[in-house]
């Protein structure tokens, strides 16, 4: 069903968001009041965010328009130009996004880094969560 998300991404997204608020809660400790260091590990959280949903919609999109049921009327081919060309836009955009928060906003880049690697860290702990589940 295209509606239905799978619990393990939504756990996943929330896990996510989670850490990142940890690491950037973890970034004001360690930076002693760093306002710059916080917000930086913010927007990288908001970069892997963007990234992810784009993915997501992307991946969503190719499997809606791929996945017929049996019987269905053939559908169209999907049209590669047009994906390659969203896809490269998309990236265009997460580069943009990138740039304005170094250069214009003057965001720390590890914390940017820190909290693009916010999604990571959550990965690590579902992956954890499901090896030490019991059956």
């Amino acid at each position: 069903m295209p509606g239905e998300v799978d619990p393990l991404l939504r756990r996943l997204e929330r896990t996510a968001w989670i850490a990142c608020l940890v690491m950037a809660l973890a970034a004001y400790i360690v930076s002693r009041g760093q306002w710059r260091l916080v917000f930086g590990v913010l927007g990288g959280g908001l970069l892997v965010a963007v990234s992810y949903r784009t993915i997501g919609s992307g991946v969503s999109g190719l499997v809606e328009r791929l996945a017929r049921p049996a019987g269905a009327p053939a559908s169209p081919p999907p049209r590669v130009g047009k994906t390659v060309a969203l896809v490269a836009f998309r990236y265009a955009l997460l580069a943009l996004l990138a740039y304005v928060m170094i250069a214009r906003l003057r965001l720390h880049p590890l914390g940017l880094l820190a909290g693009a690697s916010s999604v990571v860290a959550a990965a690590a702990v579902e992956a954890f969560r499901q090896f030490t589940k019991k059956s």
